[in-house]
């Protein structure tokens, strides 16, 4: 038997384990909307409201205004906030929100003006394909209620995004948009049985009684499919006339609107013409148009609501009673806190970002990099929330939960790259809203032509212009398209985190490689090591862990493994691109280029080089003191396995291929050669700031430029180069400077990438030429007389219907790595 949620009412989902203790008795909720909102209601002391309420609550989405104060309290939000660092004491926070209500293009654009205008709000953005908006605000000057409360004024329904509700959105949001369909369906099959008798009566010696009341039949068939199916028409208008925006529903509710009251007029009066029969159709036709439409929308953002998903509902935490003995528990998920020792058995989702302390098994990341083969786990290393425990049992200890794990940066960065609009978009909407007040005067000279020519068909003529116009599939153009495609990549294991991200790849000239953790693994090993000075290679070991510690690069960390008693130096200071200083006893300490190090060492002699053939194409660290040389470190990586294809397949598209290292000269020209990168446009022991120039000359000379690396080195040149791509692995810096993140770090999906993101571009120009030369010849035939409004109401739906799913084709290459 199926429970019922105590605060909204809902059903409680199988499976859904969130309670609230209220008055001293555990409540069944059926989320963790429901659960954090009835939560703070009980620890501020307002439980009465449950014993007066007159009904259930509203659930999250309907909350009144007083309610949508609880989504201010900070416990509440670090359910879905992320409480950005800034310089402003924590106050910039950013959200995921849903909106109810969004029906066109135009509704998404008066949704971000109005928000945008609001005093504290830094960012706001709304995806039409997922109905998902992307909020930054300060909260210092305004308060998250008082921004869904202008929301809600404006006439839509914003509440915190919640994986759980979306399902119910979905099927709220389908279930509403079929009844209107059917009862519209019912009255057009029901009206054209007394339209056709009027019609064939209008030949025959039908009396005018029995003319007038076949009218008053239609009338009242007609009456309920205004009044329920058109009334989405009609809201929608009514919202966006309030707010001075002339939205795709103006001209279709002005048709339907006059059409009607012209028929009643007609049939009350007895006189003219009644278009009954013609409001009906286009109705049903205009509402199945655009649950098709729906539907291609919701498998657009496939992807990103299959990410929130994955995470599991419940969790088995490892505690110890007071005897020392392990005690299993299966919790829900949401209450699991730092440094819990959690089971993870053969086959189930891991329930948040930690790192395995027991056990080895392999894990299935497909769903998060795109790579299909499980990856083998050892204790000390790290597991990704939301990826599948395969083989056996591990115990992991929880590092990262809630809005800090690696899938919430991933939904994060999705949202924000669909909702981020690129130039054709931006363009495209400012027309949409010109293009409607352009339609609405060409409707009125049509009419106005036609009183002149054959006044019994200016109405129905004007009519016609009216419905068969689409703005909508303008404004529809680029997002269905982006989305198709982000999603698409997502698959790949490639994310994209800026709008602009595909549009400016489809673009590139030049494709520039850091060496180190892009073309090769970044897992550097130190094969050999030379002693220069007085001490032995265990002091030279311990002394260079010491150092390496206070850097990020995959040099670092292979010196780091060197030695389990490095030394603890003091005042350490890296210098990108360069190496480490640090001070012990005193004294200071280098390590890193030989530049570098010559700085405080002097002049290393030649004869101190070694001429091993076996480590001349390695990559050399050297390590000093003042006045004195103590060690030089030899370590080799191991070149992606992909690279080289991936380098021939960018070659045969005409695209030049750079590689840019700091590293050795050997090193480098040794991967360059192997690889297939001319010499020419190989460059080495390079400076971030000579990276940064080498871009800059070439975007100078009007290449459109994408960078790929990975390290904390590579940060000021990807956010300089056209569009940047960050391998998943790398540093956090580099990937916040990133337009795009190789999550599955396969480097063979670059190609496939650019070809996407070409193939989007294509599709994006279909689809606008479609819209416009749709438009274009459907205005005139409709000015001329020759489209009735039921054909014309026809025309309008397919019309978006077909941009849709042409941007849906973007979702069907294959997506498996190779």
């Amino acid at each position: 038997m199926s429970q019922d949620c105590f605060h909204c009412g809902l059903p409680v989902p199988k499976g859904a384990s969130y309670t609230v203790n209220i008055d001293n008795k555990d409540q069944a909720m059926c989320c963790m909307g429901c659960q954090s909102v009835a939560q703070v209601i009980v620890e501020n002391g307002f439980t009465d409201f449950y014993k007066h309420r007159t009904t259930k609550s509203n659930k999250p989405s309907d909350l009144i205004p007083a309610e949508l104060q609880i989504y201010d309290n900070d416990a509440l939000q670090e359910s879905f906030v992320s409480f950005a660092n800034d310089d402003q004491g924590g106050s910039i926070r950013e959200a995921s929100l849903i909106l109810e209500g969004i029906v066109c293009a135009a509704c998404v654009w008066l949704n971000e003006h109005t928000v945008k205008q609001l005093e504290g709000v830094i960012d706001f953005r709304v995806n039409y394909s997922t109905h998902r908006a992307s909020l930054k605000w300060d909260n210092d000057k305004i308060k998250l209620s008082d921004v869904l409360q202008t929301i809600a004024n404006t006439g839509y329904s914003a509440h915190p995004f919640d994986p759980a509700r979306l399902d119910t959105l979905h099927q709220k949001e389908k279930s509403a948009a079929l009844r209107r369909i059917a009862l519209a369906g019912m009255g057009m099959m029901q009206v054209m049985m007394p339209a056709i008798a009027i019609y064939l009566g209008e030949n025959s010696d039908m009396t005018e009684s029995m003319r007038n009341f076949l009218r008053w039949i239609s009338l009242i068939i007609t009456t309920p499919v205004v009044l329920y199916s058109s009334r989405v028409f009609f809201t929608s208008a009514l919202r966006d006339l309030k707010r001075g925006v002339f939205g795709m529903d103006v001209p279709v509710s002005l048709a339907i609107g006059s059409a009607y009251i012209a028929s009643v007029w007609a049939t009350v009066t007895n006189t003219g013409e009644v278009y009954f029969d013609s409001v009906v159709m286009f109705t049903f036709f205009l509402l199945l148009g655009r649950f098709l439409e729906m539907g291609a929308r919701h498998k657009a953002g496939q992807v990103a609501d299959a990410l929130v998903r994955l995470l599991p509902q419940t969790a088995t935490r490892i505690e110890k009673d007071e005897k020392s003995k392990e005690i299993q528990t299966v919790i829900p998920a949401s209450e699991l806190s730092l440094k819990d020792l959690v089971l993870i058995k053969p086959g189930e989702t891991i329930p948040a970002d930690g790192t395995i302390v027991e056990g080895t098994s392999s894990a299935n990341e497909s769903l998060l990099t795109g790579e299909n083969l499980p990856i083998l786990k050892t204790e000390g290393d790290r597991l990704i929330g939301g990826s599948v425990n395969v083989e056996s049992p591990v115990i992991m200890r929880v590092d990262k939960l809630g809005d800090s794990t690696m899938l919430s940066s991933i939904i994060r960065l999705l949202d924000r790259a669909q909702s981020e609009k690129p130039n054709l978009a931006k363009f495209a909407d400012r027309g949409a809203a010109w293009f409607v007040i352009l339609l609405l005067l060409i409707a009125i000279a049509v009419f106005a032509a036609w009183w002149f020519i054959d006044p019994s068909r200016a109405f129905w003529v004007a009519l016609s212009v009216l419905v068969i116009t689409c703005p909508c599939a303008l404004s529809l153009a680029t997002p269905a398209a982006l989305t198709a495609a982000t999603g698409n990549l997502t698959e790949r294991g490639v994310l994209a985190t800026r709008g602009h991200a595909l549009e400016t790849l489809a673009k590139v000239t030049h494709v520039i490689f850091d060496k180190t953790g892009t073309l090769t693994h970044g897992r550097l090993k130190v094969i050999a090591s030379k002693v220069l000075g007085e001490k032995t290679t265990q002091e030279c070991e311990a002394l260079a862990a010491g150092l390496e510690k206070a850097s990020e690069h995959p040099i670092a960390k292979a010196i780091v493994k060197l030695t389990n008693t490095p030394e603890k130096l003091v005042q350490l200071s890296a210098e990108s691109g360069r190496g480490v200083e640090g001070r012990l006893d005193n004294r200071r300490f280098r390590i890193g280029t030989k530049s570098y190090v010559e700085e405080l060492a002097g002049q290393l002699p030649k004869d101190l080089l070694t001429d091993d053939k076996n480590i001349t194409s390695s990559t050399v660290v050297f390590l000093g003191r003042r006045n004195e040389w103590l060690a030089i470190f030899y370590l080799q990586d191991e070149i992606r396995k992909e690279a080289k294809q991936t380098i021939q397949k960018l070659q045969a598209k005409g695209i030049k291929v750079s590689l840019l290292s700091g590293d050795n000269q050997q090193a480098v020209e040794a991967v360059a050669h192997e690889i297939g990168i001319d010499s020419d446009d190989t460059h080495a022991e390079l400076l971030p700031a000579d990276k940064l120039e080498i871009v800059q000359n070439l975007q100078a000379n009007g290449n459109v430029i994408a960078m790929v690396g990975d390290g904390v080195n590579d940060a000021p040149v990807l956010a300089a180069a056209d569009v940047s791509i960050a391998m998943g692995s790398g540093s956090q810096l580099a990937q916040a400077s990133s337009d795009m993140i190789l999550l599955s770090e396969n480097l063979s999906q670059l190609p496939e990438a650019i070809n996407l993101s070409k193939r989007m571009q294509t599709i994006i120009h279909q689809n606008f030429s479609w819209a416009i030369i749709y438009n274009v010849v459907a205005i005139p035939l409709a000015a001329m007389g020759w489209v009735a409004p039921w054909m014309a109401a026809i025309g309008m739906s397919m019309s978006s219907l077909l941009v849709v799913l042409n941007a849906l084709r973007l979702k069907s290459s294959n997506h498996k790595a190779n």
